[in-house]
C-alpha cells in the first residue's frame, strides 16, 4: 500500500466527460469550465508540472524565431518522434510524427516470438540550422538515425548514420561546423561531415573523462559565449551535472548538479522486477533517497531574455514525465530555481512572458468515435502495424481490428495505445462482438509489465467477458449474450492501482476481478498504455473486433485538485509527521486566505498577516500584504498543500520536534516527515 493517499478532504471526482473528437489543437478540446484533459496551464497566469501528466521522456527543445518545438523518446511505438510547438513552453500545440513506421525486422513486428519492447526511438537530440530541422536519435543494434525537414509538418526524410553514437547531442557552432557530443560519464566529440552520416576523421576525441561526474543524456549549447554541456546522472540520487568550458575542445569545469532533488514530494512507487510472472513487485519506498528527482534536460531562453529549463523524472507507473522550471544563472551556471532555491523547482510558478497572451493548448484530443478516415495523433501502434489488417473504412465509424494469431495480449499485433493520464483517469471502450470469430479476445488493455486487460472472448459456446491479470494469471469471467460492451478501468496512479469493469448498456458499470498493482518499469521503458486490441488464441486468424468510442475521463485536469479558497476562512493544520498541528505549532489555525494576484495567497490572523522574513523566520505583522506575507499556493502530487514564500523562495514548515513554524525548507519530502505538507478544511468544519 502506497503511503500516501489524498487527503480525506480531497474528493475523487466522477465527472463525465465524452466529446467528439477535436482537432489535436482546437480549443474545441475545453468546455467553459476547463479542460477536459490535463494542462499545465492554471488560467491564472502561472503553470503546474509536469507539463503534460502522460509521458514524454527524454525531451528536447529549441526554438526558431516565436515558436519553441519539442520532440522526446517513443520507444517502440508507432508512429514516433511527435513534434510539438509553442510560444510560451506551457501550452503545446501537436504538428507532426517525424517517423510513421521503422521497421528494423521481425522484432519490430512481433513476429516469430520476438519483440522490441523497451527498444527502438530514444533519446533524441533536435536542432535547427540553415532552414533545415534535424532530429538525430539512437535506436538499438542500429547507428544512429538522422530525421530532416524544411518544414516541422513535414515531409521527413530519414537516413542512418554511419555510427552509433549513445545518447548524443549536435551543436553547430558559429563557425558554421555541426559538432557531435556523445557517451556515458566519458564524454567524447567529434566533427560531423556536412551530410550528418558521419564524424569527420581525426577529430574524435574524449572532452571529459569517467569520473568527473557526468552522466548521460547530454545536450550540447553555446550559451554567453561558453559551451555547456548538461548530462543526467542516474545511479543513487538522481542529478543534473553540467559542465563548461571557453573553447569548444575544452578543458570542461563540472557542477555536480544544477538541478538536484527535486521531486514535488512524489514518493517512489511499486517497482517490478524478474523476467516471468509472477515478477517480483518492491514495495513504495517513501525514503527521500533521490531517486524519483528530475534529471536530464537542458535549458532554453525565450525572446524575452528569461531563461528556462526542460527535464524529466520518474513518475511511478504513469512514466516518465517533463516539467519546466525557471532558470537563476549564479556563478556563470544556468541553476534550475529561484535564488535562494537553487537546484529546486517550484511545481507552480509564472508562466514564460510573451507578448501576447497564449491560449490554452494541449497536444492530443484523446476521445475518439472513430469517425475521421485517420487516427487522430495521440494513438500509436504498439510495434509496426500490419496495415491491411485494421481498417476506419470497412465499417465507417468504428475502428476494426481484424484478429491475428497470438498466444497473449503481450504479442497481440495491431494493438492501439495511447498513453495513460494522471494522476487519475478513467478510459472506456465500446466494442461491437458481432464479428468475432473462435478463439477471438478483444477488448481494453492497460500495456505495462505485468499488464492487465478486460474484453471478450469468444468461445465454441458463446461469448464472456473476462478480466485477466499477468500477475496473478487469474481470469475472471462471467457469461454474456450482449454483443455491444463497454469495457472501462479506473486508473489511479497515485495508489497504483487499477480497478476493471464492464456494462451492456452503457450506463450500468458491474467490476469485476481483482484490483490491479501499476509499477514503474523497463522492459518496456514506457510507463502504462491504454490498448485496443484484438487476437486469435487457436493459432490463425480469426474474426474482427469493431471499437465504436473511446473516452477518457479525468477528473482532476490541471495544477490545483481544489481551487484557492480566496476570501475565506479556513482551517489549516500540519500533515504527516505534523498532522493536526497549526501555524503557531499548536492546535489547528483558522486563517482567511487573501488573493495576492497570480495564484498566490496571504494568511491573515486577526488583524496580522503571516510574515517571513529574509532568514526565514515566520511571525505575524500588520500592514498591507506585500512580499514578505505572499506564498505561492502549490499543491504536491498527491494533493497536499504547500505554500512557498516568495520572501526566500523556500516553503513554510512545522519542525516535528520542536514545533517551530519558519520558511526555510528547499520542498516537501516524499516521506513527509519534515513538516511541509498542509492540509486544509472550512474554518468551523
Amino acid at each position: 500500500m502506497r503511503v500516501f493517499v489524498l487527503a480525506a478532504a480531497i474528493a475523487l471526482s466522477t465527472v463525465s466527460l465524452t466529446c467528439a473528437a477535436a482537432p489535436a489543437s482546437s480549443p474545441a478540446a475545453f468546455t467553459a469550465s476547463g479542460p477536459r484533459t490535463w494542462t499545465a496551464d492554471n488560467g491564472n497566469g502561472t503553470f503546474t508540472n509536469p507539463l503534460f501528466y502522460d509521458e514524454f521522456s527524454d525531451p528536447d527543445v529549441i526554438r526558431v524565431g516565436d515558436y519553441f518545438y519539442m520532440t522526446g523518446t517513443t520507444m517502440h511505438t508507432m508512429p514516433g518522434l511527435p513534434i510539438l510547438r509553442s510560444k510560451d513552453l506551457v501550452n503545446w500545440e501537436f504538428v507532426s510524427y517525424a517517423l510513421d513506421t521503422l521497421d528494423l525486422g521481425p522484432a519490430y513486428r512481433l513476429e516469430d516470438g520476438k519483440d522490441a519492447y523497451g527498444q527502438g526511438i530514444w533519446a533524441p537530440t533536435f536542432r535547427y540550422h540553415d532552414g533545415v530541422f534535424y532530429i538525430f536519435s539512437n535506436v538499438n543494434g542500429q547507428t544512429t538515425q538522422v530525421f530532416t525537414a524544411t518544414d516541422p509538418k513535414g515531409p521527413w526524410t530519414h537516413k542512418a548514420m554511419k555510427r552509433s553514437l549513445h545518447d548524443l547531442s549536435v551543436l553547430f557552432d558559429d563557425d558554421g561546423k555541426a559538432y557531435v557530443i556523445w557517451g556515458y560519464q566519458g564524454i567524447r566529440m567529434a566533427q560531423l561531415t556536412p551530410d550528418m552520416t558521419d564524424i569527420v576523421a581525426g577529430t574524435e576525441r574524449e572532452i571529459i573523462p569517467a569520473g568527473s561526474g557526468m552522466g548521460e543524456g547530454v545536450h550540447f549549447y553555446k550559451l554567453k559565449g561558453k559551451y555547456f554541456i548538461t548530462s543526467a546522472w542516474f545511479e543513487g540520487r538522481m542529478r543534473m551535472p553540467a559542465a563548461r568550458a571557453d573553447r569548444i575542445e575544452g578543458p570542461y569545469e563540472v557542477n555536480p548538479a544544477i538541478s538536484i532533488d527535486e521531486d514535488f514530494g512524489l514518493a517512489q512507487g511499486y517497482r517490478e522486477s524478474g523476467k516471468t510472472p509472477p515478477f517480483t513487485i518492491s514495495p513504495a519506498n517513501p525514503q527521500p533517497n533521490g531517486r524519483m528527482s528530475l534529471h536530464q534536460g537542458g535549458v532554453i531562453e525565450t525572446p524575452a531574455g528569461e531563461w528556462w529549463g526542460f527535464s524529466m523524472m520518474d513518475y511511478n507507473s504513469v512514466g516518465r514525465l517533463t516539467s519546466l522550471s525557471p532558470i537563476t544563472w549564479k556563478d556563470g551556471w544556468p541553476y534550475f530555481g529561484l535564488p535562494g532555491n537553487l537546484g529546486r523547482t517550484p511545481r507552480t510558478w509564472v508562466k514564460p512572458k510573451t507578448e501576447a497572451v497564449q491560449p490554452i493548448r494541449v497536444p492530443y484530443v484523446r476521445n475518439d468515435d472513430f469517425s475521421g478516415k485517420h487516427l487522430i495523433p495521440v494513438w500509436q501502434w504498439n510495434h509496426v502495424p500490419v496495415a491491411d489488417k485494421w481498417s476506419l473504412s470497412e465499417r465507417p465509424g468504428y475502428l476494426r481490428l481484424h484478429s491475428l494469431a497470438a498466444d497473449s495480449f503481450w504479442h497481440a499485433r495491431n494493438t492501439l495505445t495511447q498513453r495513460a493520464i494522471g494522476p487519475m483517469s478513467m478510459p472506456t471502450a465500446v466494442l461491437d462482438a458481432s464479428h468475432l470469430a473462435v478463439g477471438d479476445v478483444a477488448g481494453l488493455g492497460l500495456l505495462n509489465q505485468p499488464y492487465a486487460w478486460i474484453g471478450v472472448e469468444r468461445e465454441a459456446g458463446g461469448l464472456s467477458v473476462v478480466q485477466f491479470d499477468q500477475q496473478t494469471g487469474t481470469k475472471a469471467r462471467v457469461a454474456t449474450t450482449a454483443k455491444r460492451l463497454w469495457f472501462r478501468a479506473d486508473c489511479d496512479f497515485m495508489s497504483e492501482t487499477a480497478r476493471f469493469s464492464y456494462s451492456t448498456d452503457g450506463r450500468t458499470f458491474k467490476p469485476l476481478g481483482a484490483p490491479v498493482t501499476l509499477v514503474f518499469q523497463l522492459k518496456t521503458f514506457q510507463g502504462v498504455r491504454y490498448s485496443l486490441f484484438a487476437y486469435n488464441t487457436l493459432g490463425k486468424a480469426g474474426g474482427s473486433a469493431d471499437f465504436d468510442a473511446f473516452t477518457v475521463n479525468e477528473p482532476h485536469p490541471r495544477g490545483l485538485m481544489r481551487p484557492i479558497p480566496y476570501g475565506r476562512s479556513i482551517r489549516l493544520s500540519g500533515f504527516g509527521a505534523t498532522a493536526g498541528m497549526g501555524m503557531d505549532g499548536g492546535k489547528p489555525s483558522d486563517v482567511t486566505v487573501v488573493d495576492m494576484g497570480l495564484g498566490r495567497a496571504a494568511l491573515k490572523s486577526g488583524d496580522g498577516y503571516l510574515s517571513v522574513a529574509a532568514d526565514g523566520a515566520v511571525a505575524l505583522t500588520r500592514g498591507t500584504p506585500g512580499v514578505a506575507q505572499s506564498f505561492q499556493w502549490i499543491e504536491t502530487p498527491t494533493g497536499e498543500l504547500v505554500l512557498m514564500s516568495l520572501m526566500t523562495n523556500r516553503f513554510l514548515r512545522i519542525d516535528p520536534v520542536s514545533h517551530k513554524v519558519t520558511a526555510d525548507s528547499p520542498g516537501p519530502q516524499s516521506d513527509a516527515k519534515d513538516g511541509v505538507r498542509f492540509v486544509w478544511t472550512a474554518a468551523g468544519g
